[in-house]
């Protein structure tokens, strides 16, 4: 197991099947702040939804098409970077990510993308990364423009957030960009 330091007290380290108490726990404390523009949330309702979560992305990681990581603060789970879609062989990734009220204003997210992305591009060869957003998550798209990353377009009405049809905003990042 790897940690890397983001910060004085934080840390990005995997996020595993067996730490899903410790995750539920997690989201319990930020379920209605995180869902209020991401369905991640909503989909860990309990512990064992939790569970089977992080269960689906341990199994997507050994197929070498997805990975989540947690952020830590101060030895508490309060957020994650994930790459939710990985395709090498098209070299195309999406970086998603969340985080609780009380670690927000840290630049934890922005660090721990960094690194997600870095990875991506550098050691698994991805070509293309993209940051989807919801267009009122002003936070989030701090974080895009702080990673460089540029925005595409808008997809109108692209999927249901608790019964309400919700615009998607596309960034994203090329490698030769991101080398530079």
């Amino acid at each position: 197991m790897f940690v890397r330091s983001l910060a004085d007290g934080a840390e990005l380290r995997p996020l595993e099947p067996w730490q899903a108490e410790e995750f539920f726990a997690h989201i319990e404390r930020g379920r209605e702040f995180i869902a209020t523009h991401i369905a991640f949330a909503d989909k860990a309702k309990d512990l064992e939804s939790a569970r089977g979560l992080l269960q689906a992305y341990a199994d997507n990681k050994a197929a070498d098409k997805a990975r989540i990581y947690g952020i830590w603060l101060d030895e508490k789970l309060v957020g994650g970077v994930m790459l939710r879609e990985m395709d090498v062989s098209t070299g195309r990734a999406e970086v998603g990510c969340w985080l609780e009220p009380s670690a927000t204003g840290k630049g934890l997210v922005t660090k721990a993308a960094k690194v997600l992305i870095d990875w991506a591009i550098r050691e698994r060869g991805i070509h293309r990364v993209e940051w989807l957003v919801s267009p009122e998550n002003a936070p989030s798209i701090a974080v895009a423009r702080r990673l460089g990353l540029t925005k595409e377009g808008v997809l109108r009405s692209y999927y249901p957030l608790r019964g309400v049809r919700q615009d998607l905003e596309v960034w994203s990042v090329l490698a030769p960009e991101w080398e530079s």
